[in-house]
C-alpha cells in the first residue's frame, strides 16, 4: 500500500520533496518532512526496500541538509532535530544494504559533512570543513580556523618564562610532562587542550554554519584536578551534564551531542558499506598524526574521544576508530621508524609510523582520564584492534611496554567487561608478532609489578615505560618467555588460569547482564610448547570442557582457543587429541549462535590445515590412525556450514578443500564417501558462482585448487570436472575482484596430467578463458585494482606455460588459433613475465628468471616434439613462436648485463 504512495511522497513533485527543500520557509515543516523521509528509508523485514530512484533522492536530500547553513531565524535546538533526521535517514540507507557509495565525489561530499557533525556544538572547537574530502594517501587539508585571543591559552604551549606563570597558563614544565611517559603518577589530561580547529581550507565552498561556541574548560590552576578534561570535573558517571549549566543551555548541549553521537554512528555504517582499501585513502582525515614542530593538532576521532563531555559519544568515536582499525594489517604494515629519516620530504612508512604511535598516545590518554566504565571498555578494545594490527617489528621499541603497565591495573577493575577487555589486551600484546624481546621482557615481569587491588577506574602504574630496555637474561639464566627465574608460569598463566578454574562472582558489576559480544574479543590463548605435561593438560582438559559451555561468549572463546592449540606442533601429531578438538569444534559448528558458529568453522580450518601437514610430514600412518568415520562427518559438518553467513562460509569451504585433499583411494571407493564427495565439491562448486563476498569466493577457489592437488579423486573422468572447471574459468575473466582472479588462476595450474583437463574441447575452454583474462588483465573500473594486475597477468603467464607443457596434439589446433588471434597481445605479456626478478606466486613458491626459462625450454621441447611427430616440421608453428619469445628474452638479458 505504502509504494502506491510512494509516487505522491517522493515523486518529483511529491509532498516530502517539496516540503524538504532548502527554500521552504516553514523550518518545522521542512524538518518534519526530512524525519517523514527518513522513516522510509528504514529497511523493514518482509517488505520490499525503496527503489533506486527514490534512494538517490533521499540520499541527495539528506546530505543537502547536513550541508546546509544555519539562519538566523532557525533556533538551534530545531535545527539539531533536522540535522539528526538527516544522519537517521543516511544511515538507514546505508544499513538497508542497498545503498553502495561507488562515486568518489559521493564519498566523499558525505564524509566531509559526517566529519563536520562530528564535532557540532562541541565547545572549545570551531571546526571548518571543505565541501567534499578527497582520497589521499597523507594530508591532505590543514587549514585552521583563525583562534580568538580568548583560546590562544587552549590551543598553545606557552614557552616557559623566567617570571611567574599567568593562571590557566600552561607552562613548559607540562609540556614536559605531557611529553614523559603517560602514567607516571600524574594524569596528563591537559594535552587535549592543544587539540583544536583542523583540516580546513579557505574556500568559497565552504559551508559557515559552525559557529564559534563558548571557550570553555580553561585550567582551574596548578594542581593535578587542572590536568583533568572538563568533563572530568563537570560530569560523573550517571549523568551527561552538570545542572550547574541549567535550563535551556543544558537541553541545547544534550541535543547537540546527539547530533555528534548520530553522525558517527552514520559514519560506522558508512566504514561498513565500504572496503576497507577504500576507507584507508581517508586515513589522515580521521586519525591522528603527530603535529610539526609549532604547530597544533589537528581535529580527530581521538579530538572527541578526549575532548567531548558526553561519555556516550565518547564511546561512539572510539567504536569508529576501532572499526577503522579492525583488520588494517596489511595497510599499517607499511608503517616503519627503526631508523631516523633525514630527507627533504617524509616517506610515507614514516607518517603512517608516526599516526600509530599518536594513536598509542591519545589512546593511554583517555585511558587515564576516563570515568565511565562503558566508555572505558571501548578505549581498551580500540587498544586491543591497535595492537592487532600494528607492525611493531618495524617500530622503535617501547610501545608495548607503555600499553603494558598502563593496562596491567585494570584486570582488577571493579567491571567485568573492562577486566575482560584488558585480558584480551594482554593476549593481543603476547599475540603481536611474535617472538618479541620486548614482549618476552614483558612476561617476566614480577606479578606484583603495577597491579592495584582499589578497582578504580583510574589506577596508576609504577613501572617505567623505559622498562624493556633493560639488558636480557645473562647467559644461565633461564630465558622461557613463559616462565619466571623460579620455573613457574608466568603470572598472566596463572591468572588465566585460575580466572577459568575459579570464576568470580562480581554481584556488584552493573553490566554483567548486558554483556554482549560487540564489547570484547576472544582472548588468544597462551603457547602450550614451553609448559610441563600436566599444564598443557590442565589447559586442553578445561578447553574441551569449556567447548559445552551454555554462556555462548565462552564457548566461542574455547572454539577459537582449540583452533589455536590444533597448531602447536606438539599437539598436532596427536591424533586422539586431533580427535577430540575435531569432536569438540564440529559441536560448536551446530550452534545456534553465529558468533560460535564463526569461532568454530575458523578452528576447522585450522584443524584441516593441521591435516595435510600431517599427511605431508607423517604420511600414511596417521592418516589410516585417523577415524573414517570422524572425516565423513567433518565432511557433512562442512558442507552444511557452506550454506550458512558468509563470516562462517569462508572457513567451511577452506576446510572442504583441505578434507577433499586428505582422503585417500581407500576413502574414495567407498559407497558412503562417494556421494558425500560429490556434494562436497557441488558446494565449493556453488560457492564460486555465487554472490557471496569476495573472501568467501577466494577461499572457494582456494579449496578447489586443493581438491586437484588429489591424485586420487576422478579429475578429468568424473561429471563434476567440467562444472568446476567452468566455474573458475568464470571467474577468472569476469570477477572484479583481482585477488579471486589470481587465485583462479592458480587452481587451474595445478593439475600435473594432461588427463585431468579432461576432452579436447574442455582443455580448450580454459586455455581460451586464460587468454582473454591476460588481455582483460588491465580492464577495472576500479583503481585500486590495478596494483594486483602485475600479479594476476604472472600467475596467468604460469597457467598457460604450464598447459602448453601438458597439450596433446589434438589440443594443438586451437592453440595456433589462439596464437593467431592473440600472438602479439600474448608475447608481450610472456615477454615482460619472462623479465620479472624473483617472484613469489599464490601458493608461495618462489619463481627466478631462469626457472622460467626452464620452463619456458620443457614447453617448447614439448610442443615440438608434438608437432613433428603428428604433422611434421612444416607445421612446427606453437614452437617456433615460443621459441622467438625465448630468444629474444635471452639476447635482451644479455645486451643488459653487457
Amino acid at each position: 500500500l505504502s509504494k502506491l504512495y510512494l509516487p505522491d511522497l517522493l515523486g518529483k513533485s511529491g509532498l516530502l520533496v517539496q516540503f524538504s527543500d532548502l527554500a521552504q520557509p516553514d523550518v518545522e515543516l521542512r524538518r518534519a518532512a526530512v524525519h517523514s523521509m527518513a522513516n522510509l528509508c528504514l529497511s523493514v523485514p518482509g517488505q520490499p526496500y525503496l527503489d533506486e530512484s527514490y534512494r538517490s533522492l533521499c540520499f541527495q536530500t539528506f546530505l543537502s541538509v547536513l550541508q546546509s547553513s544555519k539562519t538566523s531565524d532557525v533556533d538551534d535546538i530545531t535545527f539539531c532535530m533536522l540535522l539528526q533526521n538527516a544522519l537517521k535517514g543516511i544511515q538507514s540507507l546505508l544499513n538497508g544494504g542497498k545503498m553502495k557509495l561507488m562515486q568518489t565525489d559521493q564519498l566523499g561530499f558525505l564524509l566531509a559533512v559526517l566529519k563536520k557533525c562530528m564535532f557540532y556544538g562541541l565547545p572549545g572547537l570551531n571546526v571548518e570543513m571543505p565541501a567534499v574530502l578527497y582520497s589521499a594517501p597523507l594530508p591532505q587539508y590543514d587549514g585552521r580556523s583563525p583562534v580568538k585571543p580568548e583560546q590562544s591559552e587552549l590551543s598553545t604551549v606557552k614557552k616557559k618564562s623566567k617570571g611567574k606563570q599567568k593562571k590557566g597558563q600552561l607552562g613548559e614544565e607540562v609540556k614536559e610532562e605531557l611529553e614523559s611517559d603517560i602514567g607516571d603518577g600524574a594524569i596528563h589530561g591537559m594535552d587535549i587542550f592543544q587539540l583544536h580547529s583542523g583540516n580546513a581550507q579557505n574556500s568559497p565552498c565552504l559551508n559557515p554554519w559552525n559557529r564559534t561556541l563558548d571557550a570553555a574548560y580553561v585550567p582551574a590552576g596548578k594542581d593535578h584536578l587542572s590536568c583533568y578534561p572538563s568533563w572530568k570535573r563537570i560530569s560523573s558517571s550517571e549523568s551527561e551534564y552538570s545542572d550547574a549549566e541549567g535550563g535551556i543551555q543544558s537541553k541545547m548541549r544534550s541535543y547537540q551531542a546527539k547530533v555528534r553521537q548520530g553522525a558517527l554512528a552514520c559514519f560506522l555504517s558508512t566504514i561498513k558499506s565500504i572496503e576497507k582499501k577504500v576507507l584507508y585513502g581517508y586515513w589522515s582525515a580521521f586519525v591522528p598524526d603527530t603535529p610539526g614542530i609549532g604547530s597544533p593538532q589537528s581535529v580527530s576521532l581521538m579530538t572527541i574521544a578526549l575532548k567531548d563531555p558526553s561519555p556516550k559519544t565518547r564511546a561512539c568515536a572510539l567504536q569508529v576508530l576501532s572499526a577503522t582499525l579492525e583488520g588494517s594489517k596489511q595497510f599499517l604494515s607499511v608503517a616503519e621508524d627503526t631508523h631516523d629519516h633525514k630527507r627533504a620530504f617524509t616517506p610515507f612508512s614514516v607518517t603512517i609510523a608516526s599516526s600509530i604511535r599518536e594513536l598509542h598516545r591519545c589512546l593511554l590518554l583517555a585511558l587515564v582520564a576516563e570515568s565511565s566504565s562503558q566508555t572505558l571498555t571501548q578505549i581498551i578494545k580500540c587498544l586491543a584492534n591497535l595492537v592487532s594490527n600494528a607492525p611493531y617489528s618495524r617500530l622503535k621499541p617501547g610501545l608495548l611496554t607503555r600499553v603494558w603497565n598502563q593496562i596491567k591495573p585494570y584486570i582488577r577493575h571493579k567491571d567485568v567487561n573492562v577486566r575482560v577487555s584488558s585480558l584480551t589486551l594482554f593476549g593481543a600484546v603476547v599475540s603481536a608478532q611474535a617472538p618479541s624481546p620486548e614482549v618476552q621482557l614483558l612476561l617476566q615481569q614480577p606479578s606484583s609489578s603495577g597491579l592495584s587491588n582499589s578497582g578504580t577506574a583510574t589506577p596508576r602504574h609504577v613501572s617505567s615505560s623505559e622498562w624493556w630496555r633493560r639488558a636480557l637474561p645473562s647467559e644461565g639464566e633461564p630465558t622461557d618467555t613463559w616462565e619466571s627465574s623460579s620455573s613457574e608460569p608466568c603470572w598472566l598463566i596463572r591468572l588465566c588460569i585460575s580466572t577459568v578454574v575459579l570464576p568470580r562472582e562480581d554481584s556488584y558489576s552493573d553490566s554483567d547482564t548486558s554483556f554482549t559480544a560487540s564489547n570484547v574479543y576472544e582472548p588468544s590463548p597462551v603457547r602450550l610448547e614451553s609448559l610441563q605435561d600436566d599444564q598443557q593438560i590442565l589447559c586442553i582438559t578445561l578447553l574441551l570442557g569449556l567447548n559445552h559451555s551454555e554462556n555462548p561468549l565462552v564457548k566461542a572463546a574455547a572454539a577459537r582457543a582449540l583452533g589455536v592449540y590444533v597448531l602447536f606442533s606438539c599437539l598436532r601429531q596427536d591424533v586422539m587429541f586431533v580427535a577430540d578438538t575435531a569432536n569438540a569444534i564440529l559441536n560448536s559448528l551446530q550452534d545456534k549462535s553465529p558468533n560460535v558458529r564463526a569461532k568454530a568453522a575458523w578452528s576447522l580450518g585450522n584443524l584441516t590445515d593441521t591435516l595435510i601437514v600431517n599427511m605431508e610430514m607423517i604420511g600414511q600412518s596417521f592418516q589410516e590412525e585417523f577415524s573414517d568415520l570422524l572425516l565423513l562427518k567433518m565432511l557433512r559438518s562442512a558442507i552444511e556450514a557452506s550454506k550458512d553467513k558468509d563470516k562462517v562460509k569462508s572457513n567451511a569451504v577452506r576446510a572442504l578443500g583441505n578434507l577433499l585433499h586428505f582422503l585417500q583411494p581407500y576413502h574414495i571407493v567407498k559407497p558412503r564417501f562417494i556421494e558425500t564427495i560429490k556434494e562436497s565439491i557441488q558446494a565449493l562448486i556453488s560457492t564460486v558462482q555465487s554472490e557471496a563476498t569476495m573472501k568467501v569466493r577466494w577461499n572457494a577457489c582456494y579449496a578447489l585448487g586443493n581438491v586437484f592437488k588429489n591424485p586420487a579423486l576422478p579429475l578429468g573422468e568424473a561429471p563434476w570436472t567440467a562444472h568446476a572447471y567452468n566455474a573458475l574459468t568464470s571467474v577468472v575473466k569476469s570477477c572484479k575482484n583481482f585477488k579471486v582472479r589470481i587465485k583462479s588462476a592458480m587452481a587451474l595450474s595445478i593439475p600435473t596430467q594432461r588427463e585431468c583437463y579432461g576432452t579436447t574441447e574442455q582443455f580448450s575452454q580454459i586455455w581460451s578463458a586464460l587468454v582473454i583474462a591476460l588481455q582483460k588483465s588491465e580492464d577495472t573500473k576500479d583503481f585500486l585494482e590495478f596494483k594486483y594486475s602485475a600479479s594476476l597477468r604472472t600467475q596467468i603467464c604460469q597457467a598457460l606455460i604450464h598447459l602448453l607443457n601438458l597439450a596433446n596434439s589434438t589440443d594443438l589446433p586451437f592453440i595456433r588459433k589462439t596464437i593467431a588471434e592473440n600472438g602479439d597481445m600474448i608475447r608481450s605479456y610472456v615477454s615482460q613475465y619472462m623479465k620479472l626478478g624473483v617472484e613469489e606466486d599464490e601458493a608461495g613458491i618462489h619463481t627466478n628468471s631462469h626457472e622460467r626459462e626452464r620452463l619456458l625450454k620443457r614447453a617448447i621441447e614439448h610442443i615440438c616434439g608434438i608437432e613433428e611427430v603428428s604433422e611434421g616440421k612444416a607445421k612446427v608453428v606453437v614452437a617456433a613462436y615460443l621459441e622467438d619469445i625465448l630468444t629474444n628474452h635471452i639476447n635482451s638479458t644479455e645486451l643488459t648485463e653487457a
